[in-house]
């Protein structure tokens, strides 16, 4: 993602996203798969706007609401996309993305997270993040609870949007969660809750 706001160092805008795609939701349902062998192409911009709006992009512009919902509105949630450049931190407000980290961590993240192969071979990886302190604020004891389930919503919008786009991924909820957190360098009240490694379908042989 080199495409940086020269006004807001930092800053790469995505393409709007696009609001009807090529496979109706049934379809997209019917056609999801866990898979964890992907291609290495690179994403798309256009690719990462889609699955970044799938998790937690604006849905009513008035309103502010996201794509997945969240137990009064709160939206504790944050997303990061991680690729070979680096770790940027999607902003829905904006439809952006910010650079967090620069450098590839994806093979100390694959370390953290019990060694899972697809999580340094993947073109991109997003985590979810959530702020269970936010949360907590208006929900108490049950705000752990809804962030989990939360990041469930927002993990399921983007494998369907991964599937409707014709690339793959596989949910991962296996890993140290203080070493994760420090690969990825979250700040204070931040913690990692899903890893979604998405790439493109591998190439078949011929034939096949």
């Amino acid at each position: 993602m080199n495409t940086t706001n020269p006004e807001k160092p930092g800053e790469s805008p995505l393409p709007a996203p696009v609001r009807k795609g090529r496979l109706s939701l049934e379809e997209a349902i019917e056609a999801r798969r866990s898979r964890r062998v992907l291609g290495q192409r690179p994403l798309t911009p256009a690719e990462v706007s889609q699955l970044c709006w799938a998790g937690q992009g604006i849905t009513d512009a008035d309103e502010r609401l996201r794509a997945s919902p969240s137990a009064g509105a709160i939206y504790p949630l944050e997303l990061y996309l991680i690729t070979a450049e680096g770790v940027d931190r999607y902003d829905p407000e904006t439809h952006a993305l910010w650079r967090h980290l620069t450098g590839d961590v994806r093979r100390a993240l694959r370390r953290a997270a019990m060694d899972q192969e697809v999580v340094s071979d993947a073109p991109a990886c997003v985590a979810i993040a959530g702020d269970v302190g936010r949360m907590a604020r208006k929900y108490g004891q049950r705000a752990e609870r809804y962030c989990f389930m939360e990041a469930g919503h927002a993990a399921q919008n983007i494998l369907l949007e991964a599937t409707a786009l014709r690339l793959a991924g596989v949910p991962v909820g296996a890993f140290d969660d203080d070493d994760a957190a420090a690969v990825l360098r979250l700040p204070k009240g931040q913690r990692l809750l899903y890893l979604v490694p998405i790439g493109p379908l591998p190439d078949r042989p011929a034939g096949h």
